[in-house]
């Protein structure tokens, strides 16, 4: 499945606004009556989506979305100081967080995360959970290592130095990751999963996930970690993993979705759930959502219906678009759910906003 998308810049994605009144007077009455704008700022996992979604969502309404990939910590920070009229962030709010800042959290779609390489001569790579940790443990140091060589029998690795490929800052990707290396890895536990975690001595930064496949791309020897619409957009080898069945698998969007199948979305506040490490024969490993946040007493209430018109659209007539660009679409009993919640978020009466 091939991407097929212009991104002229993941970290600063503004489409302009303008009302196009195309025949029908409703169109451009509605659009008269909506915000000019509507802008968000956070994570860069779900931008080349959120992208697609703004787009689409301009031409059919007229209204424009701002949405800036900044980091998942931008994002948080920016919607706690209502800077935006939505946070974004890969890495959910626990329920008290929620509670204290007055938030809303909803997941709007379901991505993986792969390791990326750039070893020349070598077209496909297996890693698994304890040896991917090894390496960003910095234990592992060279590409032939035995604890490689032994998940690539047949392979001829070289010895090259790895060169380690981290994001510089504060990220859901990261949170994501890392959360699954402390599922797998004895050593990671000791770090714990954390948006910035305390990086070993000697690895590379890069910001955003568009930041750090530049960084792999440029070194030779490089592996990171980014979504795997990153990985496609830029052409890049993705390993394959073992996954918790102990089957190799490939990043795929059936993957994905075996990761999401029968989770548990009322387990936390927020539906903040982790999909890594899931059973299942065909089940990609690093797996999750990403979220949502608004106030749920709207300064103004416009705006707050305008973001929710957004996202209903996305997450309905915005599904194959997901679908095209690598991620996977919610199921319609967590939109079910997610759209019910969205009676939380109400005007200055008490009234929803939607």
């Amino acid at each position: 499945m091939k991407v097929k998308f212009l991104l002229a810049g993941l970290t600063a994605v503004v489409l302009s606004a303008s009302l196009v009144a195309c025949g029908g007077g409703d169109k451009a009455a509605d659009a008269a009556k909506a915000p000019a704008g509507i802008n968000g700022t956070g994570a860069t996992f779900p931008a080349p989506i959120y992208t697609k979604w703004a787009s689409d969502y301009k031409a059919a309404s007229g209204v424009s979305i701002n949405y800036q990939g900044v980091g998942s910590s931008g994002g948080i920070k920016a919607i706690e100081q209502k800077t935006v009229d939505f946070g974004a962030t890969d890495d959910p709010m626990k329920g008290d967080k929620l509670d204290a800042a007055g938030l809303l959290q909803f997941p709007a779609v379901i991505g993986g995360i792969v390791a990326v390489y750039n070893i020349d001569g070598v077209g496909e790579l297996v890693l698994n959970g304890q040896v991917l940790g090894d390496i960003y443990l910095m234990k592992i140091k060279k590409w032939n290592d035995p604890a490689i060589v032994a998940l690539n029998k047949g392979a001829k690795l070289p010895d090259l130095e790895i060169k380690v490929v981290r994001r510089s800052d504060g990220s859901g990707t990261t949170a994501m990751f890392t959360d699954y290396l402390t599922l797998v890895n004895e050593g990671w536990k000791a770090i714990g999963a954390s948006k910035e975690p305390k990086w070993m001595d000697g690895t590379v930064g890069g910001k955003g996930n568009d930041g750090v496949a530049a960084s792999v791309k440029q070194l030779p020897g490089a592996i990171g970690y980014v979504e795997y619409a990153y990985a496609k957009k830029n052409g890049m080898a993705a390993a394959a993993m073992v996954n918790k069945d102990g089957k190799v698998v490939k990043p795929s969007a059936e993957g994905f979705a075996a990761a999401a199948a029968g989770a548990d979305w009322s387990a936390k506040p927020g539906m903040g759930i982790s999909l890594n490490n899931q059973a299942g024969e065909k089940t990609w490993p690093i797996a999750g959502a990403t979220f949502i946040l608004m106030h749920k007493k709207a300064d103004d209430a416009k705006k707050s219906a305008e973001v929710l018109k957004f996202f209903d659209y996305a997450l309905s007539k915005g599904q194959a678009q997901a679908s095209s660009l690598e991620y996977i679409p919610l199921p319609d009993s967590v939109v079910a759910k997610i759209k019910e919640s969205w009676k939380q978020i109400v005007d200055a009466s008490g009234k929803p906003v939607l």
